[in-house]
Protein backbone atom coordinates (compact mmCIF):
# COMPACT_ATOMS: atom_id res chain seq x y z
CA UNK A 1 0.00 0.00 0.00
CA UNK A 2 1.28 3.54 -1.10
CA UNK A 3 0.80 6.46 1.57
CA UNK A 4 0.37 9.90 0.64
CA UNK A 5 3.29 11.60 3.56
CA UNK A 6 6.25 8.54 2.01
CA UNK A 7 4.92 10.21 -1.50
CA UNK A 8 5.20 13.52 -0.45
CA UNK A 9 8.87 13.33 1.12
CA UNK A 10 10.05 10.93 -2.02
CA UNK A 11 9.59 13.78 -4.48
CA UNK A 12 10.75 16.02 -1.61
CA UNK A 13 13.79 14.69 -1.90
CA UNK A 14 14.25 13.59 -5.65
CA UNK A 15 15.71 15.43 -8.48
CA UNK A 16 12.46 17.07 -10.28
CA UNK A 17 12.61 20.74 -10.89
CA UNK A 18 9.20 22.10 -9.73
CA UNK A 19 7.91 24.64 -12.46
CA UNK A 20 4.49 24.45 -10.93
CA UNK A 21 3.00 26.14 -8.32
CA UNK A 22 3.19 26.46 -4.99
CA UNK A 23 5.40 29.39 -5.55
CA UNK A 24 7.76 28.16 -2.36
CA UNK A 25 9.22 25.80 -4.53
CA UNK A 26 9.84 23.55 -1.68
CA UNK A 27 12.15 26.04 -0.56
CA UNK A 28 11.47 26.30 2.83
CA UNK A 29 10.71 29.29 5.48
CA UNK A 30 11.04 29.35 8.76
CA UNK A 31 9.06 26.82 10.23
CA UNK A 32 9.05 24.45 13.25
CA UNK A 33 7.70 21.20 13.79
CA UNK A 34 3.74 21.61 12.33
CA UNK A 35 2.54 19.32 15.06
CA UNK A 36 3.83 21.16 17.69
CA UNK A 37 2.09 24.65 16.43
CA UNK A 38 -0.76 23.23 14.93
CA UNK A 39 -4.01 24.76 17.43
CA UNK A 40 -7.09 25.56 17.18
CA UNK A 41 -8.86 29.54 18.46
CA UNK A 42 -7.54 29.41 22.07
CA UNK A 43 -6.53 32.43 24.46
CA UNK A 44 -4.39 34.34 22.95
CA UNK A 45 -4.63 33.42 19.21
CA UNK A 46 -7.72 35.20 18.51
CA UNK A 47 -10.35 34.16 15.93
CA UNK A 48 -10.11 34.74 12.11
CA UNK A 49 -13.94 35.31 11.59
CA UNK A 50 -14.47 37.69 14.96
CA UNK A 51 -10.51 39.13 14.37
CA UNK A 52 -9.48 41.20 16.96
CA UNK A 53 -6.09 40.54 17.92
CA UNK A 54 -3.24 39.27 16.24
CA UNK A 55 -5.25 38.08 13.33
CA UNK A 56 -6.67 41.72 12.74
CA UNK A 57 -2.86 42.87 13.00
CA UNK A 58 -1.84 40.64 10.42
CA UNK A 59 -5.02 41.18 8.19
CA UNK A 60 -3.82 44.93 8.45
CA UNK A 61 -0.09 43.96 7.66
CA UNK A 62 -1.23 42.59 4.97
CA UNK A 63 -3.30 45.00 3.66
CA UNK A 64 -0.56 48.12 4.09
CA UNK A 65 1.70 45.59 2.03
CA UNK A 66 -0.56 45.05 -0.96
CA UNK A 67 -1.50 48.61 -0.78
CA UNK A 68 -5.28 47.73 -0.50
CA UNK A 69 -7.66 49.17 1.81
CA UNK A 70 -9.04 46.69 3.54
CA UNK A 71 -7.56 43.08 3.30
CA UNK A 72 -8.55 38.96 4.10
CA UNK A 73 -7.30 36.32 4.99
CA UNK A 74 -8.28 33.44 3.02
CA UNK A 75 -7.83 29.70 4.21
CA UNK A 76 -10.27 27.91 1.73
CA UNK A 77 -7.99 29.43 -1.69
CA UNK A 78 -8.93 31.79 -4.02
CA UNK A 79 -12.28 29.88 -4.04
CA UNK A 80 -14.10 31.29 -1.05
CA UNK A 81 -13.02 34.57 -2.10
CA UNK A 82 -14.81 34.73 -5.19
CA UNK A 83 -18.18 32.73 -3.92
CA UNK A 84 -17.73 35.86 -1.26
CA UNK A 85 -17.39 38.74 -3.37
CA UNK A 86 -19.58 37.54 -6.01
CA UNK A 87 -22.35 36.27 -3.30
CA UNK A 88 -21.79 39.78 -1.50
CA UNK A 89 -22.23 41.94 -4.66
CA UNK A 90 -25.31 39.98 -6.03
CA UNK A 91 -29.16 39.60 -4.46
CA UNK A 92 -30.57 36.09 -5.58
CA UNK A 93 -31.25 36.58 -9.31
CA UNK A 94 -29.68 38.96 -10.10
CA UNK A 95 -28.23 39.90 -13.75
CA UNK A 96 -24.47 39.38 -13.76
CA UNK A 97 -21.31 40.10 -16.79
CA UNK A 98 -18.68 37.15 -16.07
CA UNK A 99 -15.61 36.37 -18.71
CA UNK A 100 -15.85 33.04 -20.28
CA UNK A 101 -12.61 32.06 -18.99
CA UNK A 102 -13.61 32.33 -15.39
CA UNK A 103 -12.32 29.85 -12.95
CA UNK A 104 -14.92 27.29 -12.12
CA UNK A 105 -15.67 29.08 -8.82
CA UNK A 106 -17.08 31.97 -10.50
CA UNK A 107 -19.46 29.73 -12.26
CA UNK A 108 -20.11 27.75 -9.02
CA UNK A 109 -20.91 31.76 -7.66
CA UNK A 110 -23.50 31.84 -10.26
CA UNK A 111 -25.36 28.82 -9.56
CA UNK A 112 -25.89 29.44 -5.62
CA UNK A 113 -27.00 32.73 -6.22
CA UNK A 114 -29.29 31.73 -8.61
CA UNK A 115 -27.88 34.34 -11.00
CA UNK A 116 -28.44 35.50 -15.28
CA UNK A 117 -25.48 35.25 -16.90
CA UNK A 118 -24.11 36.98 -19.77
CA UNK A 119 -20.84 36.21 -21.11
CA UNK A 120 -17.44 38.41 -22.10
CA UNK A 121 -14.91 36.25 -24.36
CA UNK A 122 -11.90 37.14 -24.56
CA UNK A 123 -9.54 37.72 -27.30
CA UNK A 124 -8.16 34.75 -29.11
CA UNK A 125 -4.55 35.71 -29.95
CA UNK A 126 -2.38 35.42 -33.49
CA UNK A 127 -0.28 32.72 -31.11
CA UNK A 128 -3.59 30.71 -30.10
CA UNK A 129 -3.99 31.57 -26.87
CA UNK A 130 -6.79 33.28 -24.83
CA UNK A 131 -6.17 37.25 -24.60
CA UNK A 132 -7.96 39.89 -23.12
CA UNK A 133 -10.76 41.17 -21.60
CA UNK A 134 -12.02 44.10 -24.48
CA UNK A 135 -12.69 47.18 -22.41
CA UNK A 136 -14.90 48.05 -25.57
CA UNK A 137 -16.83 44.98 -25.45
CA UNK A 138 -17.52 45.22 -21.82
CA UNK A 139 -19.16 48.90 -22.53
CA UNK A 140 -21.09 47.30 -25.50
CA UNK A 141 -22.32 44.33 -23.33
CA UNK A 142 -23.42 47.11 -20.26
CA UNK A 143 -25.48 48.76 -22.69
CA UNK A 144 -27.02 45.39 -24.15
CA UNK A 145 -27.55 44.85 -20.72
CA UNK A 146 -28.21 47.48 -18.46
CA UNK A 147 -29.76 45.64 -15.27
CA UNK A 148 -26.20 43.63 -14.81
CA UNK A 149 -25.25 44.28 -11.09
CA UNK A 150 -21.75 43.45 -11.18
CA UNK A 151 -18.61 42.28 -13.77
CA UNK A 152 -16.04 39.91 -13.33
CA UNK A 153 -13.04 38.91 -15.04
CA UNK A 154 -10.08 37.21 -14.52
CA UNK A 155 -6.88 39.13 -14.89
CA UNK A 156 -4.23 38.24 -15.52
CA UNK A 157 -4.91 34.80 -17.19
CA UNK A 158 -3.55 31.64 -16.32
CA UNK A 159 -1.12 32.13 -19.53
CA UNK A 160 -0.58 35.73 -18.14
CA UNK A 161 -2.39 37.53 -20.18
CA UNK A 162 -3.47 40.82 -18.93
CA UNK A 163 -6.44 42.85 -19.21
CA UNK A 164 -6.51 46.77 -19.15
CA UNK A 165 -8.33 46.93 -15.56
CA UNK A 166 -8.33 50.44 -15.33
CA UNK A 167 -10.16 50.99 -18.37
CA UNK A 168 -13.03 48.59 -17.53
CA UNK A 169 -13.09 49.67 -14.11
CA UNK A 170 -14.09 53.04 -15.34
CA UNK A 171 -16.94 52.06 -17.83
CA UNK A 172 -18.37 49.55 -15.40
CA UNK A 173 -18.77 52.47 -12.64
CA UNK A 174 -20.69 54.46 -14.71
CA UNK A 175 -23.32 52.15 -14.21
CA UNK A 176 -22.18 52.59 -10.62
CA UNK A 177 -21.45 49.11 -10.58
CA UNK A 178 -18.78 46.66 -8.89
CA UNK A 179 -15.87 44.98 -10.66
CA UNK A 180 -14.64 42.16 -9.32
CA UNK A 181 -11.19 41.01 -10.10
CA UNK A 182 -10.00 37.22 -10.56
CA UNK A 183 -6.26 38.02 -9.84
CA UNK A 184 -5.41 34.92 -8.28
CA UNK A 185 -2.46 34.30 -10.73
CA UNK A 186 -1.07 38.10 -10.23
CA UNK A 187 -0.16 38.04 -6.44
CA UNK A 188 3.50 39.17 -6.87
CA UNK A 189 1.73 42.24 -9.16
CA UNK A 190 3.36 45.68 -7.72
CA UNK A 191 6.42 44.59 -6.16
CA UNK A 192 8.60 45.16 -9.67
CA UNK A 193 8.27 47.45 -12.64
CA UNK A 194 9.09 44.22 -14.00
CA UNK A 195 6.21 42.80 -14.07
CA UNK A 196 2.24 44.20 -14.64
CA UNK A 197 0.54 46.53 -11.84
CA UNK A 198 -2.11 44.69 -9.19
CA UNK A 199 -6.14 45.66 -9.99
CA UNK A 200 -5.77 47.04 -6.77
CA UNK A 201 -4.55 50.24 -7.72
CA UNK A 202 -6.35 49.94 -11.17
CA UNK A 203 -10.09 50.48 -10.12
CA UNK A 204 -10.96 47.36 -9.07
CA UNK A 205 -13.65 46.91 -6.55
CA UNK A 206 -12.79 43.21 -5.07
CA UNK A 207 -9.51 41.78 -5.98
CA UNK A 208 -8.60 37.88 -4.89
CA UNK A 209 -5.16 36.56 -4.89
CA UNK A 210 -3.55 33.44 -4.38
CA UNK A 211 -0.59 33.52 -2.22
CA UNK A 212 0.44 30.22 -3.39
CA UNK A 213 0.18 30.45 -6.94
CA UNK A 214 3.48 32.85 -7.55
CA UNK A 215 4.85 33.49 -4.20
CA UNK A 216 6.12 31.82 -1.12
CA UNK A 217 2.81 30.49 0.81
CA UNK A 218 1.17 27.18 1.42
CA UNK A 219 -1.07 25.85 -0.79
CA UNK A 220 -4.50 27.04 -0.13
CA UNK A 221 -3.37 29.88 1.31
CA UNK A 222 -5.09 33.61 -0.36
CA UNK A 223 -5.93 37.22 0.24
CA UNK A 224 -9.08 38.81 -0.59
CA UNK A 225 -8.57 43.38 -0.58
CA UNK A 226 -11.73 45.09 -0.63
CA UNK A 227 -11.05 48.96 -2.34
CA UNK A 228 -14.69 50.41 -2.48
CA UNK A 229 -17.78 50.69 -1.10
CA UNK A 230 -19.74 49.06 -4.16
CA UNK A 231 -19.16 46.16 -2.62
CA UNK A 232 -20.77 46.19 1.39
CA UNK A 233 -17.97 45.12 4.06
CA UNK A 234 -20.19 43.36 6.19
CA UNK A 235 -21.73 41.67 3.35
CA UNK A 236 -18.25 40.08 2.42
CA UNK A 237 -18.05 39.10 6.29
CA UNK A 238 -20.98 37.17 6.13
CA UNK A 239 -20.04 34.85 2.63
CA UNK A 240 -16.74 34.23 3.92
CA UNK A 241 -18.42 33.42 7.39
CA UNK A 242 -20.03 30.98 5.27
CA UNK A 243 -17.85 29.89 2.35
CA UNK A 244 -14.64 30.06 4.82
CA UNK A 245 -13.75 27.03 6.94
CA UNK A 246 -14.59 27.63 10.26
CA UNK A 247 -11.25 25.82 11.66
CA UNK A 248 -9.07 28.07 9.34
CA UNK A 249 -5.33 26.34 10.03
CA UNK A 250 -2.90 28.04 12.12
CA UNK A 251 -0.25 26.74 10.72
CA UNK A 252 -1.60 28.14 7.15
CA UNK A 253 -1.94 31.64 8.61
CA UNK A 254 1.67 31.57 9.98
CA UNK A 255 3.11 30.63 6.56
CA UNK A 256 0.64 33.86 5.70
CA UNK A 257 2.56 35.84 7.60
CA UNK A 258 5.99 34.80 6.76
CA UNK A 259 5.51 34.90 2.99
CA UNK A 260 4.26 38.86 3.85
CA UNK A 261 7.26 39.31 6.29
CA UNK A 262 9.58 38.43 3.76
CA UNK A 263 8.11 40.84 1.23
CA UNK A 264 7.93 43.91 3.38
CA UNK A 265 11.27 42.61 4.72
CA UNK A 266 13.49 41.31 1.28
CA UNK A 267 10.72 42.16 -1.27
CA UNK A 268 12.90 44.64 -3.13
CA UNK A 269 16.45 41.87 -3.10
CA UNK A 270 14.22 38.96 -4.05
CA UNK A 271 12.58 40.54 -7.17
CA UNK A 272 15.57 42.18 -8.35
CA UNK A 273 17.30 38.56 -8.16
CA UNK A 274 13.98 37.07 -10.25
CA UNK A 275 14.18 39.85 -12.82
CA UNK A 276 17.53 39.14 -13.06
CA UNK A 277 17.49 35.15 -13.20
CA UNK A 278 13.68 36.22 -16.37
CA UNK A 279 15.98 37.87 -18.33
CA UNK A 280 18.61 35.73 -18.37
CA UNK A 281 16.04 32.99 -19.22
CA UNK A 282 14.55 34.83 -21.86
CA UNK A 283 17.58 35.96 -23.48
CA UNK A 284 18.55 32.44 -23.55
CA UNK A 285 15.73 31.39 -25.21
CA UNK A 286 16.15 33.96 -28.51
CA UNK A 287 18.47 30.80 -29.54
CA UNK A 288 15.54 28.65 -29.74
CA UNK A 289 14.59 28.11 -33.48
CA UNK A 290 11.54 25.65 -33.19
CA UNK A 291 10.61 25.95 -29.72
CA UNK A 292 8.79 29.43 -29.00
CA UNK A 293 8.62 31.55 -25.84
CA UNK A 294 5.82 33.62 -25.58
CA UNK A 295 6.61 37.44 -24.63
CA UNK A 296 4.82 40.80 -24.18
CA UNK A 297 5.83 41.54 -28.00
CA UNK A 298 4.51 38.61 -29.35
CA UNK A 299 0.42 40.24 -29.00
CA UNK A 300 -1.01 43.54 -30.12
CA UNK A 301 -2.43 45.72 -28.03
CA UNK A 302 -6.02 44.73 -29.32
CA UNK A 303 -5.25 41.23 -27.48
CA UNK A 304 -3.13 41.82 -24.26
CA UNK A 305 -2.84 44.74 -22.33
CA UNK A 306 0.21 43.31 -20.67
CA UNK A 307 1.91 40.23 -20.08
CA UNK A 308 3.31 38.57 -17.21
CA UNK A 309 6.51 37.28 -17.99
CA UNK A 310 6.64 34.95 -14.78
CA UNK A 311 4.61 32.80 -17.05
CA UNK A 312 6.96 30.75 -19.50
CA UNK A 313 4.43 29.68 -22.22
CA UNK A 314 6.27 26.79 -24.29
CA UNK A 315 4.57 26.79 -28.04
CA UNK A 316 5.48 23.95 -30.25
CA UNK A 317 2.40 25.25 -32.49
CA UNK A 318 2.53 23.89 -36.01
CA UNK A 319 5.34 21.52 -34.87
CA UNK A 320 6.05 17.51 -35.15
CA UNK A 321 5.38 17.71 -31.31
CA UNK A 322 2.44 18.35 -29.13
CA UNK A 323 2.03 19.91 -25.82
CA UNK A 324 1.65 16.84 -24.20
CA UNK A 325 4.51 15.58 -25.31
CA UNK A 326 7.02 17.76 -24.91
CA UNK A 327 5.46 18.18 -21.03
CA UNK A 328 6.08 14.64 -20.83
CA UNK A 329 9.99 14.78 -22.40
CA UNK A 330 10.26 17.36 -20.18
CA UNK A 331 9.53 15.31 -16.88
CA UNK A 332 10.81 12.01 -17.68
CA UNK A 333 13.78 12.52 -19.63
CA UNK A 334 14.57 15.96 -17.76
CA UNK A 335 12.88 15.68 -14.46
CA UNK A 336 11.54 19.13 -14.91
CA UNK A 337 7.72 19.12 -13.77
CA UNK A 338 6.11 21.54 -15.50
CA UNK A 339 2.53 23.03 -14.49
CA UNK A 340 0.34 22.43 -17.26
CA UNK A 341 0.15 20.87 -20.96
CA UNK A 342 -2.29 22.35 -23.54
CA UNK A 343 -2.98 21.15 -27.31
CA UNK A 344 0.44 23.25 -28.67
CA UNK A 345 2.19 24.72 -25.68
CA UNK A 346 3.40 23.60 -21.88
CA UNK A 347 3.61 26.33 -19.53
CA UNK A 348 5.85 27.01 -16.76
CA UNK A 349 5.16 28.23 -13.49
CA UNK A 350 7.99 30.59 -11.78
CA UNK A 351 8.59 32.33 -8.40
CA UNK A 352 10.67 34.69 -6.33
CA UNK A 353 11.90 31.31 -4.65
CA UNK A 354 12.86 29.74 -8.21
CA UNK A 355 17.05 29.05 -8.56
CA UNK A 356 19.04 29.69 -11.18
CA UNK A 357 19.54 25.88 -10.84
CA UNK A 358 16.06 25.11 -11.85
CA UNK A 359 16.73 28.15 -15.35
CA UNK A 360 19.51 26.83 -16.14
CA UNK A 361 18.12 22.96 -16.32
CA UNK A 362 15.22 24.20 -18.49
CA UNK A 363 16.74 25.71 -20.95
CA UNK A 364 19.30 23.13 -21.62
CA UNK A 365 16.72 20.92 -21.52
CA UNK A 366 14.50 23.10 -23.93
CA UNK A 367 18.18 23.68 -26.53
CA UNK A 368 18.77 20.08 -26.99
CA UNK A 369 14.93 19.30 -27.78
CA UNK A 370 14.54 22.30 -30.25
CA UNK A 371 16.95 20.72 -32.80
CA UNK A 372 14.96 17.29 -33.61
CA UNK A 373 11.55 19.51 -33.75
CA UNK A 374 10.12 19.99 -37.53
CA UNK A 375 7.57 22.48 -39.04
CA UNK A 376 4.24 20.33 -39.35
CA UNK A 377 1.35 22.79 -40.66
CA UNK A 378 -1.37 20.71 -40.38
CA UNK A 379 -1.54 20.36 -36.53
CA UNK A 380 -4.59 21.73 -34.83
CA UNK A 381 -3.21 25.28 -35.02
CA UNK A 382 -6.32 26.59 -33.64
CA UNK A 383 -7.37 24.33 -30.59
CA UNK A 384 -8.11 27.11 -27.99
CA UNK A 385 -10.30 28.85 -30.33
CA UNK A 386 -12.38 25.67 -31.05
CA UNK A 387 -12.05 24.68 -27.15
CA UNK A 388 -13.48 28.01 -25.95
CA UNK A 389 -16.34 28.40 -28.56
CA UNK A 390 -19.60 30.51 -27.87
CA UNK A 391 -22.32 28.17 -27.13
CA UNK A 392 -25.82 28.35 -27.23
CA UNK A 393 -27.46 28.86 -23.32
CA UNK A 394 -30.94 27.25 -23.17
CA UNK A 395 -30.94 27.16 -19.33
CA UNK A 396 -29.37 29.15 -16.80
CA UNK A 397 -26.88 27.42 -14.68
CA UNK A 398 -29.04 27.03 -11.42
CA UNK A 399 -31.83 25.70 -13.97
CA UNK A 400 -30.11 23.07 -15.51
CA UNK A 401 -28.03 21.73 -12.37
CA UNK A 402 -31.29 21.64 -10.41
CA UNK A 403 -33.39 19.55 -13.20
CA UNK A 404 -33.68 15.75 -13.37
CA UNK A 405 -30.93 14.49 -15.70
CA UNK A 406 -30.42 11.45 -17.47
CA UNK A 407 -26.99 10.27 -18.62
CA UNK A 408 -26.51 9.30 -22.25
CA UNK A 409 -23.42 8.32 -24.05
CA UNK A 410 -21.29 11.23 -25.42
CA UNK A 411 -21.92 10.52 -28.96
CA UNK A 412 -25.59 10.71 -28.24
CA UNK A 413 -25.70 13.57 -26.56
CA UNK A 414 -25.56 15.99 -29.35
CA UNK A 415 -28.38 18.33 -29.44
CA UNK A 416 -29.47 17.74 -25.79
CA UNK A 417 -28.80 20.48 -22.71
CA UNK A 418 -25.42 19.87 -20.34
CA UNK A 419 -26.58 19.19 -16.82
CA UNK A 420 -22.65 19.01 -16.34
CA UNK A 421 -19.68 21.10 -17.00
CA UNK A 422 -16.53 19.89 -19.02
CA UNK A 423 -13.02 21.64 -18.26
CA UNK A 424 -9.76 21.01 -18.74
CA UNK A 425 -7.86 21.20 -15.47
CA UNK A 426 -5.69 22.76 -15.43
CA UNK A 427 -6.61 25.92 -15.72
CA UNK A 428 -10.41 24.83 -14.69
CA UNK A 429 -12.11 26.93 -17.53
CA UNK A 430 -15.25 25.44 -18.48
CA UNK A 431 -15.67 23.81 -22.53
CA UNK A 432 -19.43 22.95 -21.31
CA UNK A 433 -21.40 24.50 -18.63
CA UNK A 434 -24.75 23.45 -17.43
CA UNK A 435 -27.60 24.88 -19.57
CA UNK A 436 -26.08 25.10 -22.63
CA UNK A 437 -26.46 22.50 -26.08
CA UNK A 438 -23.95 20.14 -26.88
CA UNK A 439 -22.86 20.41 -30.30
CA UNK A 440 -21.35 18.23 -32.29
CA UNK A 441 -17.89 20.34 -32.37
CA UNK A 442 -17.98 20.47 -28.66
CA UNK A 443 -18.35 16.28 -28.43
CA UNK A 444 -15.26 16.11 -31.18
CA UNK A 445 -13.29 18.83 -29.16
CA UNK A 446 -13.48 16.29 -26.00
CA UNK A 447 -12.69 13.66 -27.99
CA UNK A 448 -10.09 14.63 -29.28
CA UNK A 449 -8.63 16.39 -26.19
CA UNK A 450 -8.91 12.39 -24.77
CA UNK A 451 -6.92 11.62 -27.73
CA UNK A 452 -4.10 13.81 -25.87
CA UNK A 453 -3.68 12.53 -22.69
CA UNK A 454 -5.29 16.28 -21.85
CA UNK A 455 -7.14 16.32 -18.22
CA UNK A 456 -10.54 16.47 -19.14
CA UNK A 457 -12.47 16.66 -15.49
CA UNK A 458 -16.39 17.70 -14.33
CA UNK A 459 -18.03 14.76 -16.11
CA UNK A 460 -19.63 12.12 -13.63
CA UNK A 461 -18.61 9.10 -15.35
CA UNK A 462 -14.60 9.40 -15.14
CA UNK A 463 -14.38 7.50 -17.99
CA UNK A 464 -15.46 10.61 -20.02
CA UNK A 465 -17.86 8.27 -22.28
CA UNK A 466 -21.23 9.28 -20.39
CA UNK A 467 -22.55 13.10 -19.90
CA UNK A 468 -25.55 13.88 -17.96
CA UNK A 469 -27.94 15.52 -19.60
CA UNK A 470 -31.06 17.56 -18.99
CA UNK A 471 -34.47 15.42 -18.62
CA UNK A 472 -36.87 18.22 -20.21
Amino acid sequence: MEYLYEKLVAYGKSDVYPFHMPGHKREALPFRNPYEIDITEIDGFDNLHHATGILKELQERAAKVFKARKTFYLINGSTCGLLAAISAATEKGDHILMARNCHKAVYHAAYLRELRVEYLYPVITKAGIQGMIAPDEVKRMLREYPDVKAVVITSPTYDGVVSDVEKIAEIVHEYGIPLIVDEAHGAHFGFSSFFPESAIKKGADVVVQSLHKTLPSFTQTALLHLQSDRVKENKIKRFLDIYETSSPSYLFMAGMDNCIRMLEEEGETLFANYESLLCEFYQQAENLQQIKLLRKKDFSKKEAFDFDASKLILSVRNKDMTGERLYQTLLHQYHLQMEMASGFYVTAITSIMDRKEGFDRLIHALLEIDPVLHKKMDQDSDFVEKMYRKNKKVLEIHEAVDKKYESVLLEKSIGKVSGEYVYLYPPGIPILVPGEEISNEIVENISNCENQNLSVEGLADHTNKRINVVNF
